[in-house]
């Protein structure tokens, strides 16, 4: 992919994540094909489709749960890599050797989901999550880790 026209896909990804509602941290995903340089799927952090605006429905689950940022992840949102993944599963959409573009560094959780979706590399917009990530995993599986600059994560 061209170095101009992934720059437009990452201003994109950083547009997608402000659907989001989250209010600890907005994250964007998607997921292109590097040969034709198109989108093939997208995905943000949310609640759970059909179940409120928030992970707990109306509330933040991290927060009533008074849970520090980076840590049980598994609690929350439903990640924008996992909504990605999911979404392109539901509409027979192939992820196998795509690109993902993500806003931040993906959760070991996510990272698993990566490799196995096929994933072959993953460009993060760099000062996203600042927890535990998973890319070392990606790395030690065979995914191209590229890093490029974005908005810094205010919590830094």
């Amino acid at each position: 992919m061209k170095d101009k026209h992934l720059a437009i896909r990452i201003q994109q990804c950083l547009a997608l994540a402000e659907a989001s509602n989250c209010p600890r941290r907005t994250f964007g995903a998607l997921l292109v094909d590097p040969e034709r340089n198109v989108v093939l799927m997208d995905g943000y952090n949310g609640g759970p489709r059909g179940g409120g605006r928030l992970c707990g429905g109306e509330e933040c689950l991290r927060d009533t749960m008074n849970i520090t940022s980076g840590t049980r992840v598994e609690i929350g949102c439903h990640h924008a890599e996992m909504n990605l993944i999911c979404n392109a599963a539901a509409n027979g959409v192939s992820t196998n050797k795509a690109w993902l573009i993500v806003t931040g560094e993906p959760c070991m959780m996510c990272a698993k989901l990566i490799h196995h979706a096929g994933i072959s590399q993953v460009v993060i917009v760099d000062g996203g999550f600042m927890g535990e990530n998973g890319v070392g995993y990606l790395e030690d599986h065979g995914v191209t880790i590229q890093r490029t600059e974005g908005p810094q994560d205010p919590r830094a």
